[in-house]
């Protein structure tokens, strides 16, 4: 018998994975959490049924979730990542040459643990010398710390279930006074083609209270349509503007794509306007 893992992207469309193996399946206190292996794409994290991480593609969300601002930062010293409990963001950030700390605040421990467990490509970072593991709230987190930040990063999941806090227009306020005078916010802002009042929601939020708010593109062929969004907020720097080349060894992000990922198809463009 063969066995299919299926992640149901809406009503009328589902994402199916031949599956090799269940390594993990739980309900933890916040969410239900599973490991898998896949034929096509390895082992697959998902939380609540949605595919997370994948050992295959996911280079390219943790590679942007990061590099765009790392390196349109004159100096992002000081990074704080919400979420992001694989550790793949957190991955990418300590290896940056201007990063002298990074702190991951995850609410679920236990993703932490199936990481460690199953994916050590990602959770290596978590013992990094620059790296600070913390299991708590992160939206209480940053309500608890003024201009202390050059860098934060939302790796949420969808605004469903304890990830939905971190959507709001009041989170966004406490991020912006949680940074510093230069700082800068990026969040994964999900599907421009099935999730647009998502992409609504964090652009307005984030436009709102920023100078300077910018949407941008990845193609990761796991997420919903395989056409992914982060939105950026910034309160002086462009981010559309490299400030330094790092030069490290990335499988998706380069210079051009830093730039070309701003330019926009026209239907995102039309997503977004009603809010600028």
């Amino acid at each position: 018998m063969e066995l299919w893992v299926t992640e149901y992207q809406t009503p009328a469309l589902g994402f199916a994975c031949k599956a090799r193996e269940t390594l993990r399946t739980e309900q933890t206190d916040y969410q239900h959490l599973s490991v898998v292996v896949t034929e096509q794409f390895g082992k697959m994290l998902l939380l609540d049924g949605m595919v997370m991480t994948t050992e295959k593609d996911e280079y390219v969300y943790h590679e942007m979730i990061t590099m765009v601002a790392l390196n349109s930062h004159p100096h992002p010293k000081n990074v704080l990542i919400i979420g992001g409990g694989d550790g793949g963001a957190l991955r990418e950030v300590v290896r940056h040459p201007g990063v002298e700390k990074a702190t991951l605040v995850e609410i679920d421990e236990r993703v932490v643990k199936a990481s460690r467990d199953f994916f050590p490509e990602l959770s290596c970072s978590f013992d990094e010398t620059k790296a600070q593991l913390i299991i708590a709230d992160g939206v209480k987190y940053v309500s608890e710390h003024k201009n202390s930040f050059d860098i934060i990063i939302v790796d949420s999941t969808e605004p469903v279930g304890p990830a939905v806090e971190l959507f709001s227009k009041s989170f966004y306020q406490n991020v912006y006074e949680c940074l510093n005078d230069e700082g800068m916010l990026v969040v994964q802002s999900e599907s421009p083609f099935f999730n647009q009042d998502v992409i609504k929601m964090a652009y307005n939020g984030i436009n709102d209270i920023f100078l300077l708010t910018r949407l941008y593109l990845a193609n990761i062929p796991t997420y919903p349509s395989g056409l992914w969004s982060f939105t950026i907020g910034s309160k002086v720097h462009n981010p559309e503007e490299i400030k330094h080349e790092c030069n490290l060894p990335c499988k998706y992000y380069t210079p051009e794509i830093h730039q070309a990922a701003f330019k926009l198809p026209a239907f995102v463009q039309t997503i977004i306007a009603a809010g600028e």
